[in-house]
């Protein structure tokens, strides 16, 4: 199976072949390369990688997202979280270590996104 392959089979795994689904419609010409890139990338390599569990590394990718201020993709990654097996309570744990480390206006953010895509996904808090 090649890298791509691999990505594409994590990617869907992760996100959920909706997501998948409708970002492969969409993609043009234009960014092709770039969907490329990431499927074998970030998921061909990183994601497929079992060093870590897609649970520890879902919690590291949202705590990354929310301090390097990428709030964009935080709602993705709260929705993939119930693929990765990253509860709630993971979620939160990974926005207060981004509250210590890298400041807690970003946190109550990444918090704030969490909150609505839960109540978005039915999953009380």
């Amino acid at each position: 199976m090649s890298r791509s392959d691999d990505g594409m089979r994590v990617r869907r795994a992760v996100l959920g072949d909706a997501h998948v689904d409708k970002v492969e419609a969409d993609k043009v010409a234009f960014d092709a390369p770039f969907q490329e890139m990431i499927t074998e990338g970030a998921w061909g390599t990183l994601w497929a990688d079992d060093t870590i569990s897609r649970r520890e590394r879902s919690m590291l990718t949202l705590a990354l997202l929310a301090a390097t201020g990428n709030f964009d993709e935080i709602p993705m990654h709260i929705r993939a979280s119930a693929n990765t097996g990253a509860s709630p309570q993971d979620v939160l744990q990974a926005f207060m270590h981004v509250a210590v480390y890298a400041g807690v206006p970003k946190a109550n953010h990444a918090i704030k996104l969490a909150k609505q895509t839960y109540d978005k996904m039915g999953v009380a808090l």
